[in-house]
């Protein structure tokens, strides 16, 4: 089992497909129980008798709908008439607009290209040095992953309730949870940015009603997106899945028959990069779950905890392994696969150590936001290099101080649970 295990690992260095590694563990896992294969079908096929799955497909149809319009464009004008005209406004327009961005798309990649784009040349033409903007467009890229309809919130929420121990996780908690931890990381990048461009010499415009009023008018039909979303969740109208069927069908008639933004011919091009990214998910999410009913069996969480338990005797010690650990996975693993694969080891411990299912989950998400800018994996740091045509080596050096004021917030995020529970409560 051990040699298995190894080899595996050597696979999975030499770049085999991680949906592969996963599926060869589990079965060989099943085969050393004795367990009849065609369990492995039976988990796939679990998959699909899930209502919430819906929202996966659809709420990522709609965020790439919106990346290929104009919509970008005018997230940018709406949030600068809103912002702009405070010190640093700029910068903290790319991290708002950026955030709600990355929201609906849940890729920070799409959010770079859509929107890099829009706001480097911006921030250089602002005076904003070429370093800062750089790390500021790259790490606004990540912000939006704890805030709805957030495709790792919703995956976290699936993974969750495939365990005993994460059956009181609902994504609309999640959604609520993710909330003002996503606040406080927006707002103290955003301090942070006008504090270090408080000398900036660029003359600042004043407000204005008039500017305000034309971008609203050009974003009219975005407006009611976040609303249909929250408001039909949390005022009781729809289900998550159902949110996501309104707001893909809303988009769509928007874009497509209303603004005329998207051709109908570029449409399938559309579904085809969408449903990529969805059907990568669902593999490894599917195969996942065979995987994670073996270590159930196997009793792998129980043996996890009283290992830990035997080095860790607090919550507070979890905690802090549980933030080192996080740190080095972000590094090496996408948020989608250290999702699958890591939340039904560690839930179960962590709820063993009194640690609430939704905290984990935001704690978990936290910090896989700095994965986006770590090395070797760091997926922003690549994309950000190849959008701006600059060496990987500058693109992190410029992410430092941006790295160091989320790591911050993300320590505040693990130690004050108050903080992801208030609202979900």
């Amino acid at each position: 089992m051990i040699l298995v295990g190894i080899g595996l690992f050597l696979l999975a260095i030499c770049g085999a497909p991680l949906f592969t590694i996963i599926a060869a563990s589990a079965m060989w896992g099943f085969y050393g129980e004795d367990v009849d294969l065609s369990i492995m079908a039976v988990e796939l096929f679990r998959i699909a008798e899930m209502p919430i799955l819906l929202a996966i497909p659809l709420f990522t149809f709609a965020g790439y709908l919106l990346s290929e319009s104009q919509a970008p464009s005018r997230l940018v004008a709406m949030t600068r008439a809103l912002i702009g005209w405070m010190p640093g406004g700029l910068a903290v327009v790319a991290l708002a607009a950026c955030a709600l961005f990355t929201a609906f798309t849940g890729a920070s990649g799409v959010t770079i290209i859509a929107l890099g784009a829009l706001l480097y040349p911006a921030l250089l033409e602002d005076g904003y040095e070429g370093k800062f903007s750089l790390g500021l467009v790259t790490t606004s890229g990540s912000l939006g992953l704890l805030f709805a309809p957030s495709l790792p919130l919703i995956l976290y929420g699936i993974v969750a309730q495939q365990t005993s121990s994460g059956s009181s996780v609902s994504i609309d908690r999640l959604f609520l949870a993710g909330a003002l931890p996503g606040i406080l990381m927006v707002a103290m990048l955003s301090g942070w940015v006008i504090w270090r461009n408080r000398h900036l010499r660029t003359p600042l415009a004043a407000f204005s009603f008039e500017k305000l009023a034309v971008a609203a008018r050009a974003s009219i039909w975005d407006i009611p997106l976040p609303i249909i979303i929250l408001g039909g969740i949390y005022g009781g109208f729809f289900a998550v899945s159902e949110a996501a069927t309104v707001t893909a069908v809303y988009v769509l008639l928007v874009e497509v028959l209303i603004l005329r933004e998207i051709k109908l011919r570029d449409l399938p091009d559309i579904v085809r990069k969408s449903m990529a990214l969805v059907g990568g998910i669902m593999i490894i999410l599917g195969l996942s779950l065979a995987s994670t009913t073996y270590m159930i069996d196997a009793e792998v969480p129980q043996k996890l905890f009283a290992f830990v338990r035997e080095h860790v005797s607090s919550q507070l010690g979890f905690l802090i392994l549980l933030n080192l650990f996080l740190l080095v996975l972000g590094a090496i693993l996408d948020i989608f696969s250290a999702l699958v694969l890591v939340v039904p080891l560690i839930l179960p411990v962590a709820v063993g150590f009194d640690v609430d299912p939704l905290h984990l989950g935001i704690i978990f998400l936290a910090n896989m936001q700095l994965g986006y800018l770590t090395p070797p994996v760091g997926l922003n740091l690549f994309i950000s290099s190849y959008r701006f045509e600059q060496p990987i080596t500058t693109i992190y050096r410029s992410t430092i101080p941006f790295f160091v004021v989320l790591l911050l917030s993300v320590l505040i995020i693990t130690y004050w649970p108050g903080l992801s529970l208030w609202l979900a409560n």
